[in-house]
């Protein structure tokens, strides 16, 4: 029985990255004698293994083949003569390809040692095991597939997209992205399920520069599959003085960017994905305007979470950037009354942490232009301002402010009685809502009439 750390931990180990996790895989044994040794199996579709004491997952050596279209397709054979070499070929990518014996581990993270995530590794290269020249690869910077099997599983499209962004100074080889481009046009990547889509997606999101994710897909084609929303983009004409860099799709990639920069979390993320979608049928005789994109981005944004079937987390925020994200930017233009009017919009006095969020994505909106990476937003504050502003007002405050006005009672005794009637719910939201418009427009040193 042979034990051999490879994939993604050895990769990272060669690019001086912390290690996240171990990937373990044993040649030469049989499941029966893994248990005997205290292994827990955990696998339902191949043999992978809990190690006893360090809890790691470890799987045996296994070979694939493609049975049927999609990523379910495939039948797995795992036994001892099943060499490393052969599951190795079964990877997607060179860089993923490389493996190295337990044996020839450093002493601070054997086998059987437990493993402390975020550690570098350093790894004798001389000690590696690299049919496939991925070292090689590493070195250049090139994302290679192993072998043509890659083209069996359409998910491997958007795993490779995935790295791009992780490795954005990495360039796809030729012939990777050749193979690509043939199995969009062959169809294999209508196959995918809607959840594994959004797996990846959202993977890539998360990554270091996301736009490589999407700029891979669609040169192969699959962008157009997936996302026609967003693969409508490129080449659609903004107003220059607004937007320097005039093309939308550059736009939406500088913008998922700065999400980056900025650290967002991932709905804020695919809010910024997602919020310009209505600019691809814009009707060509009024370009570069978009009048009305707000609401056709909304409708569409719609369309695509049903599709994908996004959390609703994603799909809540998303929804609100879309219809909102021009308001928000005009809101410096704005008086007390259309503020908290869109504040009620954005629902931002339930949920005044997702309102932030919403500012978030709307400054990674104007800062994702050529020229305004650095430009400060402050709309945010602004808005912030007025909502703690607002959010000061409770509804027997706003009773006691404006009922006594509304009905032409000045007296304090019958301001008092005021307070005792019956009033409605739909009365109290109107009182606090006049009683917010009030406290906003004092904040701004706005005159109301």
């Amino acid at each position: 029985m042979e034990i051999y750390m490879v994939g993604g931990a050895v990769r990272d180990a060669l690019l001086g990255l912390a290690v996240q996790d171990r990937d373990w895989v044993i040649v030469g044994a049989t499941p029966k004698i893994l248990q005997s040794a205290g292994f827990l199996p955990v696998g339902k579709d191949f043999p992978v293994f809990l190690h006893p004491s360090t809890r790691e997952e470890v799987a045996l050596a296994r070979q694939e083949r493609k049975t049927a279209p999609g990523y379910h397709g495939f039948a797995f054979h795992a036994a001892p003569d099943v060499t490393l070499e052969d599951d190795l070929s079964r990877r997607d990518l060179t860089i993923n390809s490389i493996a190295i014996s337990a044996a020839n581990m450093p002493d601070t993270c054997k086998f059987n040692q437990k493993f402390s995530e975020q550690q570098t590794l350093q790894l004798d290269r001389s000690k590696l095991i690299d049919p496939y020249g991925g070292a090689r690869d590493l070195d250049a910077k090139v994302l290679r597939h192993v072998s043509n099997a890659f083209a069996e599983d359409p998910v491997r499209i958007l795993r490779l997209a995935r790295f791009a962004a992780r490795f954005a100074d990495f360039t796809v080889a030729a012939e990777t992205m050749e193979l690509m481009q043939e199995m969009v046009q062959s169809g294999e990547v209508d196959a995918l399920v809607p959840e594994r889509v959004w797996q990846e997606i959202s993977k890539g999101l998360m990554e270091h520069q996301p736009s490589r994710m999407f700029e891979v897909l669609r040169e192969c084609g699959a962008l157009a599959r997936l996302l026609p929303e967003l693969n409508k983009l490129w080449g659609v004409p903004q107003r220059a003085e607004y937007h320097p860099e005039i093309d939308t799709g550059v736009h939406m990639m500088m913008v998922l960017d700065m999400a980056a920069r900025l650290n967002a979390n991932l709905p804020v993320r695919f809010a910024c994905l997602c919020h310009d979608f209505g600019k691809g049928t814009t009707p060509v005789d009024v370009l570069p305007r978009h009048l009305g994109h707000e609401g056709r981005s909304e409708k569409l944004l719609q369309a695509v979470c049903a599709r994908w079937r996004v959390p609703t987390d994603c799909r809540d925020l998303a929804l609100v950037v879309a219809r909102e994200h021009g308001n928000i930017h005009r809101s410096h233009e704005l008086g007390a009354a259309a503020i908290v009017r869109l504040l009620e919009r954005c629902d931002a006095f339930r949920k005044p942490a997702r309102f932030a969020e919403v500012l978030l994505a709307c400054e990674c909106d104007a800062r994702g232009r050529l020229g305004y990476a650095d430009s400060s937003y402050p709309q945010s504050a602004r808005l912030l301002h007025s909502l703690q502003v607002a959010q000061t007002v409770t509804a027997q405050s706003a009773i006691n402010l404006i009922a006594p006005q509304a009905i032409n009672t000045p007296s304090i005794g019958q301001k008092v009685l005021i307070n005792s009637v019956n009033l409605s719910g739909k009365q109290i939201g109107q009182l606090m809502l006049a009683a917010r418009v009030r406290a906003v427009a004092a904040s701004l040193g706005e005159t109301l009439h």
